[in-house]
């Protein structure tokens, strides 16, 4: 099974996805970033984008990824991944289901102004255009399809841990 934490940046995917994890036995944490920054190391680059789930392979290696490794260790895997594009979350999703992968699909909120505080105050990474960038394209997703799609936790008053303990919960009922 998967267990997907969509939402933009700030809203704790990273944290949570580490605490969901020690919570539900025989899981790993995959991060789908990976296979972009695998996507952006290729030389000569490819095409020029300013995100790599532009790039048409992104999705499909996802899936391909995912499923390979279920299918050496079994369990559960914990992806910690933004995907605000529909087009993109139905090939992800689909291609999941077409080899039986179950996914609990979670969105992790938080109001615009607890994000912006949030991105704007990180130690970790320091402040970041691109992640500042993307609040607009999340509040448009959760519009019109991202929290029809999922069940949201409402992060704005929750530590990393009350929200892990909530998606453990759901994902064990």
């Amino acid at each position: 099974m998967i267990v997907w934490l969509n939402g933009t940046h700030g809203a704790g995917k990273t944290t949570t996805s580490k605490l969901v994890q020690q919570l539900i036995p025989d899981s790993r944490v995959f991060d789908a970033e990976k296979v972009g920054e695998t996507l952006m190391d290729i030389e000569p680059g490819l095409p020029q984008t300013d995100n790599f789930q532009h790039w048409p392979p992104w999705r499909p290696l996802v899936v391909e990824t995912a499923r390979r490794v279920l299918d050496y260790t079994g369990g559960t895997l914990v992806m910690p991944m933004t995907v605000l594009v529909e087009q993109y979350w139905r090939e992800i999703s689909t291609g999941l289901a077409q080899h039986a992968i179950p996914i609990h699909h979670f969105v992790l909120h938080a109001d615009q102004q607890t994000l912006r505080a949030r991105i704007e105050g990180d130690t970790v990474l320091g402040r970041s255009l691109f992640r500042i960038d993307h609040l607009e394209p999340y509040a448009e997703a959760s519009r019109t399809w991202l929290h029809k799609e999922a069940e949201v936790i409402d992060t704005t008053h929750l530590t990393p841990a009350e929200a892990a303990g909530q998606i453990a919960e759901a994902v064990q009922r």
